[in-house]
C-alpha cells in the first residue's frame, strides 16, 4: 500500500477527457491541494509543454514527464492528474498500481471538441481527429491497466464526473 502522504486521487486519460478541470474540482470538493505534472514540466522547463516537444523532441518531454510523476507521487498529498502520455512509461504504470487511480474515458467526439483543433498540441498537429483516435486505441489499454475506476466523460459536466470519480473511488468530501 502506497505512503499516506501520496495522492488520494490520480487522474489518468487522453487530452480532453478533463483531467485538469476535474481534478481542481476533486481537489477542492476533497480540502486537498492540486497538482497536473504537465504544470510541474512546463515550470521546471520554463517553457510550455508543446515548446518542449517542438525545441527538444517528445523523447526528451517524456523523460521530463517519467521524473515529474515520480516526484509527485512520491509527494503529492491531493488529487494529481497526469498528462495523457504518462502511462506510455513502464516504471510509472508500475507507480500507479495500487493507487487511487480513475481513467477519464472520452470519445472521439468529445475529446477533439474539448481539445479544440486550435489548440498548441503537437501529438495533434496533423489530421487532429484520426490522429486522436490512434493514440487512444494505443493508450487505452494502459489507461485499463492502471485505473481503479473508469468513468465516462461524454455527454457528463465537470461535477458529474467529479461527483463519478468519487463514488467510484469512495471517497468521502471534506
Amino acid at each position: 500500500m502506497p505512503p499516506a502522504a501520496t495522492p488520494q486521487v490520480v487522474l489518468v486519460g487522453p487530452m480532453g477527457a478533463g483531467k485538469t478541470t476535474v481534478g481542481r474540482l476533486l481537489a477542492d470538493r476533497l480540502g486537498v491541494p492540486f497538482r497536473d505534472t504537465d504544470e510541474d514540466i512546463a515550470e521546471a522547463a520554463g517553457k510550455p509543454v508543446p515548446d518542449i516537444f517542438v525545441d527538444e523532441g517528445e523523447e526528451h518531454f517524456r523523460a521530463l514527464e517519467a521524473a515529474a510523476v515520480r516526484a509527485a507521487l512520491d509527494a503529492h498529498p491531493g488529487v494529481l492528474a497526469l498528462g495523457g502520455g504518462a502511462v506510455l512509461d513502464p516504471a510509472t504504470r508500475a507507480l500507479l498500481a495500487a493507487r487511487p487511480v480513475a481513467f477519464l474515458d472520452v470519445g472521439v467526439h468529445d475529446g477533439v471538441r474539448r481539445v479544440g483543433l486550435d489548440a498548441p498540441r503537437p501529438l495533434l498537429a496533423v489530421n487532429p481527429r484520426a490522429r486522436w483516435r490512434e493514440l487512444m486505441e494505443a493508450r487505452r489499454p494502459l489507461y485499463l491497466e492502471v485505473a481503479r475506476a473508469v468513468v465516462a466523460t461524454d455527454g457528463r459536466t465537470p461535477d458529474e464526473v467529479a461527483d463519478a470519480v468519487l463514488e467510484a473511488l469512495e471517497l468521502k468530501t471534506a
